[in-house]
């Protein structure tokens, strides 16, 4: 990835937010003469927004030089957000990350693990329609994410934390899926309350937001890419779980089990499950379903789970487990230690 936010001036201000656009639908607007969708000129934002002028915010934007559609996101472009916020950090008092939507909530989830200490806010938003068309959702998410990143209490960032911003409702990131691919209403946090909702005003529950440990920022960059999800489903054959299991350099697998952390209890699927935890494989477990947790040895389906080695990922999302998994992997922390950690809620992930 190359881009141009490392290489953005700060303009001095009241309240400084950097934009830092990847890719996505948001960034597009419709040419007037072509009708062609165009690249937004995030440099002119304030202008192209007129709303944004009645602010004492100065804006500055940087993006990568070849917009990615969220699809072709990965950890090696997530790295590559995490250094801009790092080289940027005490020169602005937010960040608003402008991003596609169908993997909104993984870079977001990563970017969790991999800011800790964070103190400022980190926004994700987007958008289901281009910011040019005529319904587009993205003026409004983009609006309301400047806003949300300039926002202070006592001269303190409101929100010092990872947030996705998506029609109306702020949410904890690593507490987020995406679950609509056609409503603007298109995230949801199923184990954890929205941390904002947007009206008239933009009203804050501030109970759950975490709150500022003014320690000094760091930035985690290695992460471990040798992971894998096994989606367990009723039939699923040896054969497909061990080629997941045995995939060669397979550093950690996030495993999708019914209801609590229930799988099968056939012989052939826990031997593999204890060849793969006696080769060093780090297995945790999650629920398939979008609300409730996984809670290991409740049933006798996943009591021989937890014998095994298997870590129960509480209530977890999906994302966020994948994400944790490459953090602490990429960490290199032992078998113990890696257990305890995932098990213990870091940034707010999971329930106590």
């Amino acid at each position: 990835m190359q881009n141009t936010c490392l290489d953005s001036k700060l303009m001095q201000e009241d309240t400084s937010i950097l934009v830092i656009y990847t890719g996505g639908t948001i960034g597009m607007q419709q040419d007037l003469e072509t009708g062609a969708l165009v690249p937004v000129n995030f440099d002119n934002i304030s202008r192209e927004i007129p709303a944004l002028e009645g602010y004492h915010y100065n804006i500055d934007s940087c993006s990568f030089d070849t917009p990615i559609d969220s699809s072709d996101m990965n950890p090696y472009e997530w790295v590559g957000i995490a250094r801009i916020i790092e080289a940027k950090y005490e020169d602005y008092d937010g960040f608003v990350v402008l991003h596609g939507s169908d993997t909104m909530a993984y870079t977001a989830s990563a970017l969790s693990f991999m800011l800790e200490n964070l103190n400022k806010p980190v926004v994700f938003t987007g958008s289901q329609l281009p910011m040019g068309m005529l319904r587009s959702d993205g003026r409004d998410n983009f609006i309301a994410s400047i806003l949300i990143a300039g926002e202070k209490i006592d001269n303190t960032p409101r929100v010092p934390e990872v947030v996705i911003y998506f029609e109306n409702m702020l949410f904890r990131a690593n507490r987020t899926f995406k679950y609509n691919a056609e409503n603007f209403l298109a995230f949801r946090s199923g184990n954890y309350p929205h941390l904002a909702h947007a009206g008239i005003n933009i009203a804050y529950n501030d109970e759950y937001i975490r709150k500022p440990n003014f320690k000094k920022l760091i930035v985690h960059k290695e992460l471990e890419t040798n992971v894998a999800v096994l989606y367990l489903y009723p039939g699923i054959q040896p054969a497909l779980v061990n080629a997941v299991l045995e995939t060669e350099g397979l550093k950690g697998v996030v495993m999708k089990a019914f209801g609590a952390g229930n799988a099968p209890t056939a012989q052939w699927f826990l031997d593999s499950i204890r060849r793969a935890v006696a080769r060093g494989i780090q297995i945790v477990s999650v629920s398939q379903c979008p609300e409730g947790k996984v809670e290991p040895g409740k049933y006798q389906a996943s009591l021989e789970l937890k014998k095994a080695g298997v870590v129960g990922g509480k209530d977890i999302t999906t994302e966020s487990a994948l994400a944790k998994m490459m953090y602490l992997l990429g960490r290199q922390f032992g078998k113990d230690a890696f257990s305890s950690l995932f098990e213990t809620s870091l940034r707010g992930e999971m329930s106590s």
